[in-house]
């Protein structure tokens, strides 16, 4: 049987993965892919950091009209989660009315680099998903 390199490819892809699953829970007794994946695979994270990866900072309105649907009260909560988990910084400035910016820290830029590819696999993969959902409910 000749291995080819789409072949190398999945089973590396498996390796990896296997590798992850292996790794299950770090010195708190947490699995870190359920732990993290959980956090910010919500609804409202990944918009989150992938507006805040645009810029350098935003006000909280001014990231509030940039994503849609969401609730002034579930930002805060997706902020302050964020914030926690030391992904976004807020800054508050001494000013009348205080002024108050967030932006992405080391961390959470590592963290945009992650989710840049899966925002654009789900762009790309969008219609596809929406019909395989068609014909499921169709079914």
């Amino acid at each position: 049987m000749e291995v080819t390199t789409v072949d190398n490819q999945a089973a590396e892809i498996q390796a990896k993965a296997k590798k992850i699953i292996a790794s299950r829970a770090n010195a708190t007794g947490l699995c870190p892919v359920r732990d993290i994946l959980g956090r910010i695979g919500d609804k409202w994270s990944m918009l989150a950091i992938l507006h805040l990866g645009s810029t350098d900072s935003l006000r909280f309105s001014e990231l509030r009209k940039r994503i849609d649907g969401i609730s002034q009260r579930m930002l805060t909560v997706t902020l302050r989660t964020l914030e926690t988990d030391g992904l976004v910084t807020r800054t508050v400035y001494a000013e009348v009315p205080p002024r108050v910016e967030y932006a992405l820290t080391g961390l959470g830029q590592g963290l945009l680099g992650v989710v840049i590819p899966m925002g654009s696999w789900a762009n790309a993969h969008a219609p596809a998903i929406a019909e395989a959902r068609q014909r499921v409910a169709a079914a």
